[in-house]
């Protein structure tokens, strides 16, 4: 049934918007604020979607009409109307086919990222960051794309005061337009553009104690911990070796070396791509000779709660200090590594660039990362065992300050550069 001029005008709004038919797919929404706007329901590429015709009464009924008719003709020869209404008549010879929209190019990318050896924890990002990219993106051509439309995405992510995801989902579009560009789809990055344009977030360190003695009472904490008895051992591993916490967590048994003392942590799982090697204490291989006897049937060192193949949830050690407590502005599973690597640099016993390499930290000067290649491995193995011997100490309600403890041992500490 058509509708009629009477009935458009005679229409009322109620509380809820509500729809006024005219047939194959038009009708009018009548909005509770009492406008009444033309609308065409269509399918393309298997999507169901909705084209705005305009309003009532600049556009009356013989013009909505005409309107969807050559909607309907841009749709028969395989064209989405709504694009040529977003982007004009030069789009309409753009046909979306395999391998030209927005998400096909970006799903084609993050196989090839998955081919790389990326983790899966960052494959798992990047895909999250673009699923909210493609409700707005996902469809298009990647072509028509402007920077105007990939900042509206951007903005929108922006008005809900997520700053930060914001940056990072600007920096992997870029990386999809790059690859657009290298695979031959488009001319150029049009988010390379976008720098600037949206709200920059305030950079913050992530919570830790830095201190002697408030480090003596986390390790007194950590000892009195009350929870699940491989959560505690995960505490203690975490301040003992303060490697990350996705590290410490995805840790499997295979990895780790009892002859050499060693554990060997892959390419894959470090942030930056390149193995490290953990010098274990004797306290640690300790602990890890009691952790055996509960998950050494596992694959993983802290496997999840009921699936043996799953390594431990990234937040458990994180909720462990909260129940020790700490309050999220105060300490977090990472806050072990500022922990460790402020109270050794103080120490005054230990090569800065030892540390470094304990932290699994690459240096930012690519001129002096050339000339300082070596790994200090002697030292590191000395300073994993001191650390360990502090954190014991730090279990004593007086521990010795930093700048003294293992002070004797300084001179042959400090003969290996």
């Amino acid at each position: 049934m058509t509708l009629t001029h009477i009935q458009i005008t005679h229409a009322k709004a109620t509380n809820k918007a509500f729809r006024m038919s005219d047939g194959r797919g038009l009708a009018i929404v009548i909005q509770p604020c009492g406008s009444k706007i033309w609308r065409w329901s269509y399918r393309f590429e298997t999507r169901q979607k909705t084209l705005h015709i305009g309003i009532w009464p600049k556009v009356g009924i013989a013009d909505a009409r005409r309107k969807c008719e050559q909607a309907r003709e841009l749709l028969s020869e395989g064209i989405d109307p709504a694009i040529v209404k977003r982007f004009g008549r030069g789009a309409a010879k753009i046909k979306i086919a395999p391998g030209n929209s927005f998400r096909v190019v970006a799903e084609e990318w993050l196989r090839k990222l998955e081919q790389e050896g990326l983790a899966d924890i960052t494959i798992g990002k990047t895909r999250w960051l673009l699923d909210k990219a493609y409700a707005a993106l996902g469809s298009l051509p990647i072509e028509v794309i402007r920077p105007v439309d990939a900042l509206a995405a951007l903005k929108k992510i922006e008005a809900k005061g997520h700053y930060e995801t914001a940056r990072r989902l600007r920096s992997v579009l870029s990386r999809v337009f790059r690859y657009g560009v290298a695979t031959g789809r488009i001319e150029r990055d049009v988010a390379a553009d976008l720098r600037g344009a949206i709200v920059a977030p305030k950079a913050k360190n992530l919570a830790a104690i830095t201190t002697s003695r408030e480090a003596g009472q986390l390790i007194r904490a950590i000892e009195a911990y009350s929870g699940c008895e491989i959560t505690s051992y995960a505490l203690k591993l975490s301040a003992h070796l303060f490697v990350r916490p996705g590290e410490l967590r995805r840790a499997e048994w295979r990895e780790f070396d009892v002859d050499a003392c060693v554990w060997m942590i892959p390419a894959e799982k470090m942030k930056k791509r390149r193995p490290h090697q953990v010098p274990l204490s004797r306290q640690v291989m300790e602990l890890l000779d009691n952790l055996h006897d509960l998950t050494g049937h596992d694959r993983y060192v802290f496997p999840c709660l009921g699936k043996q193949n799953v390594p431990m949830s990234e937040n458990t050690v994180n909720q462990a200090i909260r129940r020790l407590g700490y309050g999220r502005d105060e300490m977090t599973a990472h806050g072990f590594r500022a922990m460790a690597a402020t109270l050794l640099n103080e120490s005054g016993l230990w090569h800065p660039d030892a540390i470094e390499r304990q932290l699994a930290h690459l240096e930012a000067n690519q001129i002096r990362r050339a000339y300082t290649r070596g790994e200090y491995w002697p030292e590191r193995v000395r300073l994993m065992q001191w650390w360990s011997d502090y954190v014991d100490d730090l279990r004593k309600e007086e521990p010795a300050p930093v700048s003294t403890f293992g002070t004797r041992f300084k001179p042959a500490l400090r003969s290996v550069s």
